[in-house]
């Protein structure tokens, strides 16, 4: 996917496009990555499948997909400016997401959500079940 337009709106893989200023203050204003640096976000955006959601030349959305493009893609900072919540957009940015044909081989599909499980549940998202399996690091 390179592009998608519906009513004035636009989203887009193209990192050229993205609005890094605005991309970072959207990412800040979440809850999960209100202390993330700047550069850190910078850092994660170079290294990530993009999603920049735009009005005309504004962008009103974000979200990255970490993967390899054939084994598995984790969805994060999926985000929608604050003005522009309610009408849809983050449903079509995860059908965009998931329709994406570069990431079309991938079959294991992750995300963390504290409060947005209806939306994925949408895109056949579901709570793991057995939980032992999945282990993290966490460096301080």
């Amino acid at each position: 996917m390179t592009e998608m337009k519906a009513g004035g709106f636009m989203i887009s893989t193209d990192k050229s496009k993205l609005q890094i200023d605005v991309v970072i203050a959207l990412i800040k204003s979440a809850y999960w990555a209100a202390d993330r640096s700047s550069i850190i976000i910078e850092k994660s955006i170079e290294n990530s499948l993009c999603y920049g959601v735009y009005e005309d030349d504004k962008q009103i959305g974000f979200a990255r997909v970490i993967t390899d493009y054939a084994t598995y893609a984790y969805i994060c900072d999926l985000i929608i400016a604050e003005g522009f919540r309610g009408a849809g957009l983050g449903k079509w940015l995860m059908e965009c997401i998931m329709q994406d044909k570069s990431t079309e081989l991938v079959k294991k599909w992750r995300l963390v959500t504290a409060d947005a499980h209806r939306l994925y549940e949408q895109y056949g998202f579901s709570n793991i079940l057995d939980t032992y399996k999945h282990m993290e690091l966490i460096r301080e």
